[in-house]
């Protein structure tokens, strides 16, 4: 996805074995810092969350939460990225908001 702010991203789940986590390509051209959240969220209302904090600069780069169990069957969590502007929470608005999908025959 991309905003015309000039942030660009993709989320996706990623899996290895009975461990999953969440990962977000992304590149920042907007030529300022932002604040980003990155959210697993897992069967039963499982999530984990991370902050990243994509610099000021026009170069691909990552972030990826931490691997945990799997607490589903493969394909039952998905991820979410949202992207906002820097200062105080409540005035930064929302520039991008990418989700993975989840795999066609997955159930929660």
């Amino acid at each position: 996805m991309v905003a015309p702010e000039g942030v660009e991203a993709r989320t996706c789940v990623m899996t290895r074995g009975d461990t999953v986590w969440a990962r977000v390509y992304y590149r920042n051209a907007t030529g300022r810092e932002l604040r980003s959240v990155l959210t697993l969220m897992g069967p039963g209302g499982r999530t984990v969350e991370l902050h990243c904090a994509p610099a000021a600069h026009d170069e691909p780069d990552t972030c990826e939460t931490p691997r945990v169990p799997s607490s589903g069957p493969p394909g039952s969590a998905t991820a979410i990225a949202e992207f906002v502007g820097a200062g105080p929470v409540e005035e930064a608005s929302l520039l991008l908001r990418a989700g993975s999908e989840r795999a066609p025959d997955a159930r929660s």
